[in-house]
């Protein structure tokens, strides 16, 4: 596609949203339900703080499993409050939003005009019903000389695996600036069979079968944002959310499947999971999929500190690699160059790479680094992360080298175990020079499959670049200073039953300057 017809695109996408914006303004004939249950029973949320204001979120669900959450099918109008304390003595901002019953009744109100850098708090009202109060911090002033932000990374959430204990912890941690979530917030198959699966056991079940509809998606979402130790996370900060595969089904790259689904039917489905993606996230509403292609990568700055790029990493990879003998769309090799991020995508984070930032924090999923397997008691060769895509990898280890060495950090999770490391220059050659430091995250509940046991892993002895390999569930939690990144390895005993303790299992951190870990 020639840069013309890519320009033109992106105008009548834009015109398009406009449109469509403009439309969902418009008031319709009003709904005046009686509640007799609690509207809010799915919390609220907030998200991508900027300096003057943030997204909050909410989605009035009184029956939350039931068809249309419980509510008529009419558009609502609640409030909302902004304030900057949590007794809601000093509000700074409010107003009114519709639930449409088009998005599930959920609500995106864009908050601005705020002070930078500041906690608030906020709550919605429905016929005399308040939600729960969620706090959220402003990010600093673009010119701000920031000392110290906290965030902390986290995904890979199935329900039926074990309980959502982490997340718990992570509402605990003091003075988060924001999370970010790397994706697999939902897990798409049907209700497994109780008891044990394999070596693990089944905690709780799913409702119903694997998802396909956009009611499909809908309940399961409602499924787990009942979660209380979810809905607790979400009020404690901002969430920079993304997806990874489960959000539509396992393995799923741009239009196909892996099941030798044809790419038209697919991308039915796709458009149903990426509507229930955006109905429940905070997210801003230049992140609807519009005719059901969002687009979600995009930017943060936190002052000259911090600026977070937060990738897409599903919608426009290239056919991927087949792992073994009887998977669908895919092929043993391809013709030509792969991709991961799409042309496009790659311009925008080579343009967006900045110098002028102390920190550069490449927001992704999948395992970046090269990986030996060779250890490994479950055969895989990788394909469904960078390992797949050597081509789209070693772009982005030239871009780093190029644009703004020695002061990027990636950061993600996708294989339910800690990958502690650095990228190195040289795929094939594990000893080359480190060019970015990696801090691939746990699971919250999702269990590891690599048939590796809790403790000392010998896939270890033949990665030299990986500090530290751990399978255990938990999350990581950072605190960036201008000269230094600290990562600490925060762990669950266990997250079968209720009363999971978090501790430290480890604390890694990269100096300016440096492309690699060093283990505190």
């Amino acid at each position: 596609m020639t840069r013309f017809s890519l320009e033109r695109r992106t105008l009548l996408l834009a015109g398009g949203q406009a449109a469509l914006f403009a439309a969902l303004a418009r008031t319709p004939v009003l709904a005046a339900p009686k509640f007799l249950e609690n509207p809010f029973s799915l919390g609220v949320a907030s998200g991508d703080p900027t300096a003057d204001g943030f997204v909050i979120w909410t989605r009035l669900a009184p029956r939350p499993l039931e068809p249309h959450g419980g509510m008529p099918t009419g558009a609502v109008e609640l409030a909302w409050e902004v304030a900057e304390d949590d007794a809601f003595r000093k509000n700074v901002r409010s107003g009114k939003a519709l639930a449409r019953p088009e998005l599930a009744h959920s609500v995106h109100v864009e908050i601005s005009g705020l002070r930078s850098h500041r906690r608030y708090w906020y709550r919605f009202v429905i016929e005399g019903i308040a939600s729960d109060v969620g706090a959220v911090r402003t990010a600093p002033a673009a010119d701000a000389a920031v000392d110290r932000l906290r965030f902390a990374v986290a995904g890979c959430q199935h329900y039926e695996r074990g309980l959502f204990t982490a997340w718990r912890h992570v509402s605990q941690e003091s003075d988060l600036d924001f999370v970010y979530h790397y994706g697999d917030y939902i897990y798409e198959g049907k209700a497994a069979a109780a008891g044990m699966t394999g070596k693990a056991p089944i905690v709780r079940r799913h409702t119903g079968n694997e998802l396909y509809s956009l009611d499909d998606y809908r309940q399961r979402y409602a499924l787990y944002k009942m979660d209380p130790d979810l809905k607790a996370a979400h009020a404690a900060a901002a969430f920079l959310s993304s997806f990874d595969d489960h959000e539509v089904d396992n393995n799923w790259a741009s239009d196909l499947d892996s099941d030798n689904t044809p790419p038209e039917i697919f991308q039915l489905r796709r458009t149903a999971a990426m509507q229930a993606w955006y109905e429940h996230m905070p997210v801003r509403m230049n992140h609807f999929p519009y005719n059901g292609a969002p687009q979600t990568y995009r930017r943060l700055d936190f002052g000259r500190l911090l600026r977070a790029h937060v990738l897409d990493k599903r919608s426009y990879r290239s056919i991927r690699l087949c792992e073994k003998t009887g998977d669908g769309n895919c092929v043993d090799e391809r013709d030509g160059s792969d991709t991961m991020l799409g042309n496009a995508q790659e311009r925008w984070l080579s343009d967006g790479l900045s110098s002028g930032s102390a920190w550069n924090l490449l927001a992704l999923g999948g395992l970046v680094m090269p990986f030996d397997r060779s250890a490994q008691k479950v055969p895989s060769n990788g394909y469904d992360n960078w390992t797949g895509y050597p081509d789209a990898r070693q772009r982005l280890v030239e871009l780093i080298q190029a644009r703004s060495p020695k002061n990027v950090v990636i950061a993600g999770g996708d294989s339910h175990m800690f990958f502690i490391g650095h990228l190195p220059s040289v795929p094939h050659d594990l000893e080359s020079a480190p060019i970015a430091p990696e801090f691939h995250a746990t699971s919250i509940s999702s269990i590891s499959t690599n048939g590796v046991p809790i403790g000392a892993d010998p896939r270890a002895a033949t990665n030299p670049h990986i500090s530290m390999i751990h399978d255990q569930r938990g999350y990581l939690l950072f605190d960036v200073e201008p000269h230094a990144v600290q990562s600490s390895a925060r762990v669950i005993d266990q997250a079968i039953t209720p009363g999971g303790a978090v501790s430290t299992l480890a604390r890694f951190v990269v100096t300016s300057g440096r492309a690699e870990v060093s283990k505190l």
